[in-house]
């Protein structure tokens, strides 16, 4: 038997044993807690003693070239709850309906969370609308049923576009939380983000702020400032011009770039349709993402016409051709088979220069097949097809050249006049430009500078030859040659008096499916000015104008030509009077409204300018240009006799070039377009009032001169 003292003795050891393993287990806790999981313990301790805001940062701004506020970020707010502290879920969740205009389930989900010190119930809400709740929270009936109890505000920032949709697709997008989504804002995201700050609190158990406790506020660093090669002034003639481009024509699409040639600076760059920024379609995702989509750098397409700019500096370039060797248009030619047929009826004997005005196929096809691949391609490459330009715009494409391995003599003779071949709008001007310039070609780029908020100069992007094409006295050459095209050739809408203008239209096929539309085209123009001294050059495009005829010379030429005269102007490049002729001087229009129709041409007659009558009663009711408008003579003055108000500026279309067309063929084109037509002699129309390119009323009259030679 054990003794008492051993029974004793055990029961102590047991005892021991077991507050020795309690306190193993204590000390094991304790070095758990504080050490293994002291890191995680300590940071849900500070998120339950105190209370952390962001301080969103001031995005920097964008400006034109002069300084011109294009983006900025303005002040906002970000309206939270703390579930803790709501008194009346139901009265705020449907106050928030009422003030911010949010779904009042939505809020009630959020605020009923109860194990979250804060839930956001709307961001980026504007400064007036903050001040009026804070107004509210202190009035009756808000007060007594402590409706707006647990709602306070955090700093946000909002972008705001100054200008609405202009210049939208380059500028691109910022997302709710200001991080850019497309554009510059996309592609400069570093810069122009800045860096956050932080505001910290100590609260309670209940997550209010400690009347003692301490705090701590982090600054946020704003973003820094870009300046750009875009002309504000620029830009504005481009918007105007596309606006009525894009309803004039009925077109799916319509864009311009316009470029220093000189630097490759770009001056101006419009899509349109486009969207205001302030207030993006997001709730359609494919349609903002298509909106969004800088269609100048991204999108290819077969250029036609226009690219035979390229064609014919590299034939000269290379001693193949000269400006008067002759040629001969049967209207069409055969390579490996397949018939190439000129856009028109034969032009039989002409040479190269007429050929270029013109817009010969075949010729075009003959310069291709004389290059060759190997010296056709060097060329191409040298004027940069098939690579992206490097512009510091994001989604640029490459073009599409066929393989120098594969390609056949048909493929050389369709790419001699613009087919077989893709390119981006911005590759077409980039390459236009180093053949007008003298010869050399510019990387494009649209960023000027990078300027940090205390003015310090980033970045500074500076003009880089990236090749030397042709040579200076082919670059010569090819000036006087386009300049021809739009005095005496197809680019005749494009003409401005007074000034030397340079250019060539195009017209390209449209692709679906891998097959041609045939009732569609992409019409364009691409031209330069000065032309002895080039200055800048722009390229118009219109994709899919609904109108008859939809060729470049009709659909795209008078827009480009509204966009050169605004920007010569603008530019203080002053018009040089024809040889021989009489400047014609600024005139004020008079009232003409209550007079009769004949007592309004006398007075027009006499001060220089003429004038067009809508309508058959004898008072006239109204007028366009209305009274006090300086206007040049010789201009023409729109008479309302019927009540009818002048049309909006918006519903004026494009008078198109009706010289060198019979009566019947002219009657054809002006009714297509809606207007009238009234005949003077016969034979093939020599002159025409309105002017081409000039815009006018739908059924205005147009008088046509007709001449037998």
């Amino acid at each position: 038997m054990s003794s008492p003292d051993m029974v004793v003795r055990k029961r102590l050891v047991w005892l021991l044993g077991g507050f020795g393993l309690l306190f193993l287990v204590l000390v094991g806790r304790l070095f758990s807690l504080q050490v293994i999981q002291a890191e995680s313990l300590s940071r849900i301790g500070v998120r339950q003693w105190t209370r952390s805001g962001t301080i969103a940062a001031q995005r920097g701004g964008i400006y034109d070239r002069n300084g011109t506020l294009l983006v900025e970020s303005t002040t906002a707010y970000i309206v939270c709850a703390n579930p803790l502290q709501v008194k009346n879920p139901e009265g705020l969740a449907h106050a928030m309906h009422a003030l911010l205009g949010v779904d009042p389930n939505g809020v009630l989900s959020k605020i009923s969370d109860t194990s979250k010190a804060s839930v956001i119930i709307k961001r980026q809400v504007p400064r007036e609308i903050v001040d009026e709740l804070r107004m509210l929270r202190n009035q009756s009936p808000y007060k007594e049923a402590q409706v707006l109890d647990g709602l306070y505000f955090d700093e946000d920032t909002r972008r705001w576009y100054p200008n609405g949709a202009f210049l939208t697709q380059a500028l691109g997008l910022t997302n709710v939380d200001s991080q850019g989504q497309s554009g510059l804002e996309q592609l400069f995201e570093a810069y122009l983000a800045g860096q956050p700050g932080k505001i910290v609190s100590e609260v309670d158990a209940r997550a209010r702020q400690l009347a003692g406790g301490e705090s701590e506020y982090i600054p946020p660093v704003p973003g820094d400032n870009l300046r750009l090669t875009i002309d504000r002034n620029i830009q504005s003639f481009v918007e105007k011009a596309l606006r009525q481009c894009i309803e004039v024509n009925k077109a799916r699409s319509v864009q311009a770039i316009v470029m220093d040639v000189h630097t490759g600076e770009i001056l101006a760059l419009c899509v349109k349709p486009d969207y205001d920024p302030n207030d993006p379609p997001r709730n359609d995702v494919a349609a903002l993402q298509a909106l969004m989509r800088i269609q100048g750098i991204s999108d290819v397409y077969e250029p036609g016409s226009t690219f035979k700019i390229l064609t014919t500096a590299a034939a000269i370039d290379s001693g193949l051709t000269h400006p008067k060797e002759g040629f001969y248009c049967s209207g069409k030619v055969k390579v490996d088979g397949d018939t190439i047929r000129c856009w028109g009826n034969p032009h039989g004997a002409e040479s190269m220069q007429k050929a270029l005005q013109n817009s010969c196929n075949p010729v075009f096809v003959e310069l291709g097949l004389r290059l060759g691949s190997e010296r056709f391609y060097q060329y191409l490459r040298a004027f940069g097809l098939g690579v992206p330009t490097g512009i510091d715009l994001p989604g640029e494409g490459g073009g599409l050249l066929i393989g120098q391995r594969h390609v056949k003599n048909v493929d050389l003779a369709r790419i001699g006049f613009g087919q077989s071949v893709a390119v981006t709008p911005l590759q077409l001007l980039t390459a236009a430009c180093s053949v007008v310039n003298g010869g050399k070609l510019m990387r494009p780029y649209i960023v000027k500078e990078v300027v940090a908020q205390d003015g310090t100069v980033l970045e500074r992007t500076q003009p880089r030859v990236v090749s030397t094409p042709i040579k200076p006295e082919t670059s010569a050459v090819m000036r006087e040659l386009l300049e021809s095209v739009v005095a005496e050739g197809g680019g005749r809408n494009a003409s401005l008096l007074g000034y030397r203008i340079g250019g060539k239209t195009g017209t390209a096929q449209v692709y679906r499916d891998g097959k041609i539309v045939r009732d569609v085209h992409i019409g364009s123009f691409l031209g330069f000015a000065p032309a002895d001294n080039p200055r800048f050059a722009v390229l118009v495009i219109v994709d899919e104008a609904q109108v008859y005829p939809d060729y470049g010379g009709t659909t795209a030429a008078p827009f480009a030509k509204m966009i050169m005269e605004d920007t010569l102007a603008y530019l203080g490049i002053a018009a040089m009077p024809a040889p021989g002729a009489t400047p014609q001087p600024d005139i004020r229009v008079p009232d003409l409204r209550g007079q009769t129709v004949n007592e309004a041409a006398r007075t027009l007659r006499e001060i220089g300018l003429s004038c067009l009558v809508d309508g058959d009663a004898q008072e006239v009711l109204d007028q366009m240009p209305p009274p006090g408008v300086t206007i040049s003579g010789g201009s023409i003055v729109m008479l309302y006799v019927n009540g009818s108000p002048p049309p909006a500026v918006e519903d004026f279309r494009s008078v198109p070039d009706v010289r060198g067309l019979s009566i019947v063929e002219a009657n054809r084109t002006l009714r297509a377009r809606g207007f009238g037509m009234y005949i003077q002699g016969t034979g093939l129309a020599t002159r025409q009032k309105p002017a081409p390119g000039e815009f006018a009323p739908p059924d205005t009259v147009v008088e046509v001169e007709f001449r037998t030679n």
